[in-house]
């Protein structure tokens, strides 16, 4: 019923930026928190940022003041704008949006992107 499509991973040098976006479609009613988790290799995965319907946002302190992330509601998409990117960001990024749909409120996860950063 809810599909979330995530894209703008790849490989990037230290110091570069990449853009992530997850775009959620399907019979969506509305759309409460929106974030972006990632998973290292061998590690747990991890909160990176969140925002919520009213704006209000909340950062992994190890990307904060690198990372903004951002919602457009009207196209249900979520962004991830990653700047001064560094190798310990290397990951897979996953987008994870709570929605509204023909079923309560729930918890739905993209289907991850590869973020290589390279030193």
């Amino acid at each position: 019923q809810v599909q979330l499509v995530e894209s703008g991973g790849g490989l990037v040098q230290a110091g570069g930026s990449l853009r992530l976006s997850c775009a959620a479609s399907g019979i969506i009613f509305s759309i409460n928190a929106m974030g972006w988790y990632r998973q290292a290799p061998g590690k747990q995965r991890e909160l990176v940022a969140s925002i919520f319907s009213s704006g209000r946002t909340n950062y992994a302190d190890s990307v904060k003041g690198r990372f903004t992330i951002s919602r457009d509601n009207a196209k249900n998409t979520v962004y991830l704008q990653m700047n001064s990117l560094k190798p310990e960001d290397t990951g897979v990024y996953y987008c994870n949006v709570d929605i509204l749909s023909v079923i309560p409120l729930s918890e739905y996860w993209g289907q991850g992107t590869q973020v290589t950063v390279s030193s």
